[in-house]
């Protein structure tokens, strides 16, 4: 039996538009992100959530974004799907962190193990989002298991509504992919895949 996880990355924020590090600042959709959602919307390239189950990281521009592509439909939090946080450097851009104490640690560093001060590291951050995407197929295959008990009741579909950090991670995981890789997967804005699954591993998946 086959099933899908569609990951869809949240709309355009302040953050996006002036190119900041700014995972863990809990910034909204601008207007600008609301509308390209919409129109997203109005192309059909979302997935149907009836019948899915659905899922966000529980920061405010993921709530939004679901909220504007599917309304007011019912979905959990999963904390460890939120995006990483870079701590003081926080609403940065490059250039502005190129001039602050660590800066060449950071970039020279291959083992993901430097840490944002007052942040996460890169590897503590793969280490979280790999425990919330255990818990999104944990539920997922439960999910399976109805539909196979229930054929009339579809395929087994679930949607996560997160972030450009968490679906890359996801996205290595899932496909087997190096982690250099990371960077290869990151969606823009109010995209992201659709990831098939068959017998408990990823076979196939497409952009959204």
């Amino acid at each position: 039996m086959k099933s899908c996880i569609h990951f869809i990355r949240h709309g355009i924020t302040e953050g996006i538009v002036n190119k900041w590090y700014y995972g863990n600042v809990d910034l909204p959709l601008i207007d600008e992100g609301i509308k390209e959602l919409n129109e997203f919307k109005a192309q059909g390239i979302y997935p149907d959530a009836k019948n899915a189950s659905c899922y966000t990281s529980g920061m405010l521009r993921a709530n939004q974004t679901f909220e504007v592509i599917y309304g007011n439909s019912n979905y959990e939090v999963i904390d460890n799907l939120k995006e990483i946080s870079f701590g003081d450097w926080e609403c940065k851009t490059f250039e502005e962190i190129k001039a602050l104490e660590g800066f060449e640690l950071w970039v020279n560093d291959k083992s993901g193990t430097f840490t944002f001060p007052g942040g996460d590291s890169p590897l503590g951050f793969y280490e979280r989002v790999s425990k919330g995407l255990d818990k999104l197929l944990e539920n997922h295959f439960k999910l399976e298991s109805t539909c196979k008990a229930n054929p009339s009741g579809g395929d087994a579909t679930s949607i996560a509504v997160c972030h450009g950090g968490v679906i890359s991670v996801c996205m290595c995981q899932l496909l087997k992919a190096p982690k250099d890789t990371f960077w290869q997967w990151t969606p823009k804005p109010g995209r992201g895949y659709s990831v098939y699954l068959e017998n408990g591993k990823a076979v196939d998946y497409k952009p959204l």
